[in-house]
C-alpha cells in the first residue's frame, strides 16, 4: 500500500527558488523591520496611504513575482505517484499551487497572496485581478453589486488572504495540519526553522502519535532531537532527491 507523506513547507522552500526570507539573519524584516507595516491589520484598516503602500509593496515584491523552483516541482511527482497526503505551508506566496499540487492538497497556514477577499460582503477575488488594475486603484474596494441596495458596488475593502499581524489562521488550518501529521505514515519538515507557533507544534503533535520525521534544513531546529532523520543539504536538490528516491522505494514494494 502506498505510504501516506505530509509535507510541512517554511521559508526554506521558497529562497531555494529566489525568494528571500522575512525572518532570518538576511530577512526582509530583519533588515527593515518598518516594512512588517505592509501586513499590519490595523493599519491597514485605519489608513488609506498604508493600504496603498501595502499593495504597492506587495505587487512588487518577489513573493508576487517568484516562479517555483525545483523543491516545489518535486512534491507535484510525490503527489502524482500517490504519495502526498497534504502539504502544510508557512509560506503565503502561492507557489505550492503555481507548481501544480492539487488546491484540497495545500494547507495555506499563513493564507495565501493568491487570492483576495471584500472585507464587507466577503466576495472572492483573484489576486491577479487585483494587480492588474493597481494603477487605476491603488486603494481596492469591491465592486460587487448588492440586490438589495438597488444594485449599487458593495466598496467594502478588499485584502489579500495573506494573515496578517494581528488577525487569527484560517479556521481549520491548524486543526486539518495536526490530524493530518498524525495519522501519515511519515512528515517531512522542509525549510522551516520551527520558531513560529502555532504551526511550528505539528512537529511535537506528530512525534507524540509515533510519526516519523524527517527535518530538512540548512540550520538546526529546537525540534532537531525529535527527527528520526536529519537532512543539512541544499534544499532545491535535496528535496527533488528524496522524492525520487521515495518514489522509487515505494515502487518496488508494491
Amino acid at each position: 500500500m502506498a505510504k501516506k507523506i505530509m509535507v510541512f513547507t517554511g521559508a526554506g522552500i521558497s529562497t531555494s527558488a529566489g525568494i528571500p526570507d522575512f525572518r532570518g539573519p538576511d530577512g526582509v524584516w530583519t533588515k527593515h523591520p518598518d516594512q512588517m507595516q505592509v501586513y499590519d491589520i490595523d493599519a491597514f484598516l485605519s489608513d488609506k496611504e498604508a493600504r496603498e503602500y501595502s499593495w504597492r509593496w506587495q505587487k512588487e515584491s518577489p513573493v508576487w513575482n517568484a516562479k517555483p523552483g525545483a523543491a516545489h516541482y518535486a512534491l507535484v511527482d510525490l503527489e502524482k505517484a500517490g504519495l502526498l497526503s497534504l502539504i502544510a505551508t508557512q509560506n503565503f506566496d502561492a507557489l505550492h499551487e503555481k507548481a501544480g499540487n492539487s488546491p484540497d492538497k495545500i494547507v495555506n497556514l499563513h493564507g495565501t497572496i493568491g487570492t483576495s477577499h471584500c472585507l464587507s460582503c466577503h466576495a472572492q477575488y483573484d489576486t491577479e485581478e487585483i494587480m492588474a488594475r493597481l494603477d487605476e486603484e491603488p486603494d481596492p474596494h469591491c465592486h460587487r453589486k448588492m440586490p438589495y441596495r438597488g444594485n449599487m458596488p458593495c466598496n467594502g475593502l478588499l485584502k489579500t488572504d495573506v494573515v496578517y499581524f494581528g488577525e487569527m489562521l484560517p479556521e481549520g488550518a491548524m486543526e486539518r495540519s495536526i490530524r493530518a501529521a498524525q495519522q501519515a505514515d511519515e512528515l517531512w519538515v522542509v525549510g522551516s526553522t520551527l520558531e513560529v507557533f502555532p504551526a511550528a507544534s505539528i512537529v511535537p503533535a506528530a512525534a507524540q502519535a509515533g510519526t516519523p520525521i524527517t527535518i530538512m534544513n540548512m540550520g538546526s531546529t529546537q525540534y532537531d532531537s525529535l527527527a528520526d532523520r536529519l537532512i543539512h543539504d541544499d534544499i532545491a536538490t535535496a528535496l527533488p532527491k528524496l522524492v525520487k528516491e521515495t518514489i522509487a522505494e515505494n515502487a518496488g514494494n508494491q
